[in-house]
């Protein structure tokens, strides 16, 4: 029971995080939009200088999310009670699937492909690329992925902590 309410806080929290900035400037979240959207917005002399700085910044914040990730899910785990090994691993395995899950099927196909105000300017007639549930499919892939990894450091972090 725990872990369900722990699973829609941080799906609370990653909304809260995501949507705010978002909506306030999509441009921010150029690297996540689909590659035909990129191209587009790539090519308006409007974005010329936006997009490196974009770029540069949006590697940087996803490097610093996860370090934080690792640190925080190891301590929401342990004091969860996962004191080994295994059970952060899977404790904290579960909330980032959770939290993936809500991503792609929340975030990315149920707000991000259907709403007008998440639209670029000069890509609103781009309705089927905005579209690509696949790419957000794709997305949520390479993130459970991810999650392994940031479950493998958490539950190491744990075991370390746990012993000493």
């Amino acid at each position: 029971m725990l872990l369900a309410i722990e699973c829609m806080i941080a799906c609370i929290i990653f909304a809260l995080v995501i949507l705010p900035t978002q909506y306030k400037n999509p441009i921010k979240y150029i690297m996540s939009y689909p590659p035909e959207i990129r191209k587009r917005v790539e090519s308006l002399p409007e974005y010329k200088n936006t997009i490196k700085s974009t770029e540069k910044g949006h590697i940087l914040k996803k490097l610093i999310a996860v370090f934080a990730c690792v640190t925080l899910l190891a301590a929401v785990a342990y004091f969860s009670g996962a004191k080994s090994f295994e059970t952060a691993f899977s404790h904290v395995f579960i909330l980032f699937l959770a939290v993936n899950l809500f991503d792609v099927i929340v975030l990315d196909i149920g707000v991000f492909c259907h709403s007008k105000k998440l639209r670029i300017a000069g890509t609103e007639d781009m309705d089927k690329e905005y579209k690509d549930y696949l790419f957000h499919v794709k997305g949520a892939i390479k993130g459970t992925v991810l999650g392994i990894v940031i479950s493998l450091l958490s539950a190491s972090i744990v075991y370390i902590v746990s012993i000493i």
